[in-house]
């Protein structure tokens, strides 16, 4: 992500003379070399514009440059905005609109008129803000002293979100299934998400995996064992069934890198011809290396998971699934048949195999283990509401198994929902929440509420804050306003 780049570009106007114009060149570029080291992308100074022409050129190069994936917009000086509409007509990429000033506090002994008209980002930013409401632009507003922590941290948010907005224009969904039965909410209008999302959702039959199963080489299994020696203890004795599962990592890699950079996977049971086992292994490991997953057809978990691992630096991330409660105790466990992500262990994984008793195959094997903890995580779902999509956002505490679970045969997570297990539950399904989700321990509702908001999409929120009559408002209002689109 640090190879991706933002611009930091500085208005101003040429009323103030050159000794001023070059005051704010040193400002600013100043200021981006100390917020870029704190960002967990690359922040340059690109420039001062000064006047249409010269927003217009600045406009052209962000557009263009391939790492860029977004821009920083600071008044330092008074910026008429009239200057700014040609250029930000043409934008392309996120703008984040940093209402700062290079000085944190007011020199009182010796400020001046010429003080002033120097450092009157007050000033610059009401006029530069006009013109982005007038415009009806979308764009992130960040006020705050720009060395303070929390204005950095907001920073750094939208710039995690501009990333994952550029990497998900790039994503690429493999389906070696339809949808499982009859199953809705995994449903969604795959046009409309290349359209809005840049998601590109391909159908293969897994004849044509399977042809690449049968290429796969001893010698490629017998490394990929020695790999999960690596990372994982040996479970079982059947290094057969374990082998099987190496053989379906290696294709799988394999096919999605020949076929185009495919970096979603999607399957489920029911479409195993010429398989004996379900991936189970072999869809874990593949997460470790930044592949979203989606189950039973589910092609729009396995965009987002994608998209969300590389938000999160492919830590803490990964398809989940709302299983079943403890509802004496408040408790949720998520898990999924075989395929949750190691990314989520707490303990060392054991490969293990046991019967799946769904889908007729051999016995499939699989990683156990117990889930991380985490005081603040998010469960994310995106459903498609017919006439838009809707990305639903809850926070959720990760917490340790109360007890063992010995009989257990896949690994999971357990976690409490905010504001309360009630609460919690009633909100997401009035939303429409889907059983998949992405989890994330490493990733904040911001985070994902600045991307929903770079995407143009709705955006739910279900937190500490979250009342049921005024959340229920909420939905009715939203959905009143995306109608009459």
């Amino acid at each position: 992500m640090k190879e991706k780049i933002v611009y930091f570009i500085a208005g101003s106007q040429t009323l103030y003379g050159d000794d001023v114009l070059e005051h704010v060149r040193q400002h600013s570029e100043e200021m981006a070399n100390y917020i870029s080291e704190r960002m967990p992308v690359t922040v340059k100074y690109l420039t001062t514009c000064k006047s249409n022409d010269e927003v217009v050129a600045a406009v052209k190069q962000v557009n263009a440059d391939d790492n860029c994936i977004g821009i920083i917009t600071w008044c330092h000086t008074f910026s008429p905005a009239k200057m700014w509409i040609n250029g930000l007509r043409m934008l392309q990429k996120p703008m984040c609109h940093l209402a700062t000033q290079y000085n944190e506090r007011l020199p009182y002994d010796t400020i001046d008129m010429d003080f002033m008209n120097e450092n009157q980002a007050a000033h610059g930013d009401r006029e530069f803000g006009y013109i982005i409401a007038r415009m009806r632009m979308d764009n992130k507003v960040i006020a705050g002293y720009y060395k303070e922590e929390e204005t950095l941290a907001r920073l750094a948010a939208w710039c995690k979100a501009a990333a994952g907005l550029a990497f998900s224009k790039t994503v690429k969904v493999a389906r070696f299934s339809d949808n499982m039965r009859n199953v809705a909410v995994t449903e969604g209008d795959k046009v409309d998400a290349h359209i809005n999302l840049g998601w590109q959702v391909d159908f293969y039959p897994v004849g044509e995996l399977v042809e690449y199963i049968d290429l796969v080489t001893e010698e490629e299994v017998d490394a990929q064992m020695a790999e999960y020696a690596t990372r994982y203890t040996m479970g079982t004795d059947r290094i057969d069934v374990v082998r099987e599962q190496a053989k379906y990592e290696i294709a799988i890699d394999k096919f999605c890198k020949d076929k185009g950079g495919y970096i979603g996977i999607v399957d489920h049971f029911g479409t195993l011809q010429g398989m004996n086992q379900l991936p189970g292994l072999a869809i874990q490991d593949l997460q470790l290396k930044g592949y979203g997953f989606g189950a039973e057809g589910d092609w729009k978990v396995a965009a987002l998971g994608a998209v969300m691992q590389y938000m999160a630096d492919q830590k803490g991330t990964g398809l989940m699934e709302d299983y079943t409660y403890d509802m004496a105790d408040g408790l949720c466990l998520g898990a999924h048949m075989l395929e949750v992500s190691p990314q989520f262990a707490g303990t060392k994984p054991e490969i293990q195999v046991h019967p799946l008793g769904i889908g007729g195959k051999s016995d499939p094997a699989r990683l156990v283990f117990e889930g991380i903890e985490a005081p603040e995580a998010v469960a994310v779902s995106m459903i498609d509401m017919g006439d838009r999509m809707r990305l639903i956002i809850q926070k959720i505490e990760l917490v340790k198994y109360p007890k063992r679970m010995p009989n257990l045969p896949v690994a999971g997570l357990m976690w409490k929902y905010k504001p309360n297990f009630k609460t919690g539950i009633e909100a997401w399904i009035y939303a429409g929440g889907a059983h998949h989700t992405v989890v994330s321990s490493r990733l904040t509702v911001q985070d994902m509420v600045d991307l929903a908001n770079m995407w143009g999409m709705e955006a739910v929120v279900i937190d500490e804050n979250t009342e049921i009559n005024e959340f229920k408002r909420q939905l009715m209002l939203t959905d009143i306003i995306y109608r009459r689109k």
